[in-house]
C-alpha cells in the first residue's frame, strides 16, 4: 500500500494509546494483513490514521465472534486504493447483519431459556422429561438444539 507522503502516519504506541490495543497485537494484525504500516526512515512502523477505524472494526467484530478469517474476508472487500468512506463500511456491515441478528436472537434465547430445558441432552432437569423426552433433541443435530431455534416439536418428527 503507498501512503500518499501528505497523509498524516501515526507512531505505534499512538494507535495503541487510541484504539486500546496492546502494540503486540497490532503487529500481529499487521502480521495477519488486517492492518498496513510503512517503515519510517529508522524502521519504526508508522499507521495511516484509517487504521484507527479498522482496529475499531477489528475489536468489535472479535467481540461479537467473528472469526479471524471472516474480519480478514471482510476487510478484504474494502477498497485498497484508498480510505474506506462511509458507503464501503455501510456496504460491509450491510452484508453481515444477518449474522449479527442471529446472534442477538441466540442471546436472547440464551436469556430467557437457559434456566430451563435448552436441548442439550443433558436431561438433567425436570423439565428435560417434557421438553426432551428420551434425548429426542439428539436427532436434529448436536448441541444446545432449542437454544439454537429448534423446537421440541422438531424433534418429533
Amino acid at each position: 500500500m503507498n501512503f500518499k507522503s501528505s497523509e498524516e502516519l501515526l507512531p505505534i504506541g499512538v494507535v495503541a494509546e487510541r484504539t486500546g490495543v496492546a502494540p503486540s497485537a497490532l503487529r500481529f494484525y499487521e502480521r495477519e494483513g488486517l492492518v498496513r504500516s510503512v517503515r519510517s526512515p529508522g524502521g519504526a512502523r508508522r499507521y495511516p490514521r484509517e487504521v484507527l477505524r479498522r482496529v475499531a472494526f477489528i475489536r468489535v467484530a472479535q467481540r461479537i465472534g467473528l472469526s479471524l478469517e471472516e474480519i480478514k474476508a471482510a476487510l478484504a472487500s474494502l477498497p485498497a486504493e484508498r480510505t474506506p468512506n462511509k458507503a464501503d463500511w455501510e456496504r460491509l456491515s450491510r452484508s453481515w447483519r444477518p449474522r449479527i441478528d442471529e446472534q442477538i436472537a441466540v442471546l436472547e434465547r440464551l436469556r430467557d431459556e437457559l434456566s430451563s430445558c435448552i436441548g442439550c441432552g443433558c436431561l438433567s432437569l425436570r423439565a428435560c422429561a417434557l421438553y426432551n423426552q428420551g434425548d429426542a433433541a439428539a436427532a436434529l443435530g448436536t448441541g444446545p438444539r432449542y437454544l439454537l431455534g429448534d423446537r421440541p416439536e422438531d424433534a418429533l418428527g
